[in-house]
């Protein structure tokens, strides 16, 4: 059972990823290309040289993509991880798929404003899934990893400093127009990538009191597959002898709990709270 539920976790982890690098392919094949946004990254390097060079924006990403793989495995080895050359070698194949079925001469639309938010839209969404299931598109990450093993160097100003620098690039090969759009977008980025890791990895805090905690209790861990700390309590008020059942659970368990609660002690009194940062079995490791 324990092996039919690890597989099914690593199949759901992988579905995840796939969604993720789609949205991000999308993104950038049809927004960030064509309208050319440099919000840094790979994306943005390749789509400063697809307009410097005869080779397509899609076919340099392929070639940074692949290239950094390479390097990453020579400076950091196996910890590159199979997650990162899986999500890479996709992102840059469903580019490279997109520019042959649907060739881009133009932007989608004359609204270079609304297509900046579509593009920041799905490759943060598409980002953030990646990396709430522990993978990572590839590309700068692994220059990432690289710096914070070798160098005494802040990886995140560093790897800020690396983004602007190409956003700024942008300026003097796109105008000043998409250059002014291509800072707005980097830093639009940087706040919607942890913002939606958060809301994705939000989970709901139960406190409860009640007079049955055993069948509420029986709920939490055989149903939901949580534990749960059970406290004894007195009533302030009516100085009745209670029990408060503190848990947490994921949001789509939380609503099953809520009826669960009511159905077994409708007199129950709940608070629940949203957290994003819960540590410890079953949760994330510490």
């Amino acid at each position: 059972m324990a092996s039919t539920n690890g597989k099914l976790k690593i199949f759901e982890d992988y579905a995840v990823m796939i969604l993720g690098t789609v949205l991000m392919s999308a993104g950038v094949y049809f927004f960030k290309i064509p309208n050319g946004f440099s919000t840094g990254g790979v994306s943005g390097m390749a789509t400063l040289l697809g307009d410097l060079t005869p080779l397509s924006a899609a076919s340099w990403i392929s070639i940074f993509n692949v290239g950094l793989l390479v390097v990453g495995f020579v400076f950091l080895g196996k910890s590159t991880g199979v997650r990162t050359v899986f999500c890479s070698l996709l992102f840059s194949g469903l580019t490279q798929l997109l520019e042959f079925l649907v060739p881009m001469k133009a932007p989608l639309t004359d609204e270079p404003l609304l297509e900046l938010v579509y593009a920041m839209l799905l490759t943060s969404i598409g980002s953030a899934m990646i990396f709430f299931r522990r993978g990572s598109s590839g590309g700068t990450d692994i220059v990432a990893l690289i710096i914070k093993k070798y160098a005494r160097i802040n990886v995140g100003k560093a790897l800020l400093l690396t983004d602007t620098l190409i956003a700024v690039s942008s300026f003097f090969v796109f105008g000043v127009k998409t250059g002014l759009f291509s800072l707005l977008g980097l830093f639009a980025k940087a706040f919607l990538v942890d913002g939606i890791i958060e809301s994705l990895d939000s989970c709901k805090c139960f406190m409860i009191v009640t007079s049955k905690p055993d069948e509420i209790i029986d709920f939490i861990i055989h149903t939901l597959g949580h534990s749960a700390t059970l406290v004894e309590a007195k009533g302030a008020y009516s100085h009745d002898n209670k029990y408060m059942v503190y848990t947490v659970c994921r949001r789509i368990e939380a609503i099953r709990l809520q009826r669960q609660i009511k159905q077994v002690d409708g007199g129950a009194f709940t608070t629940i709270t949203t957290s994003s940062q819960i540590i410890g079995r079953g949760f994330r490791g510490v």
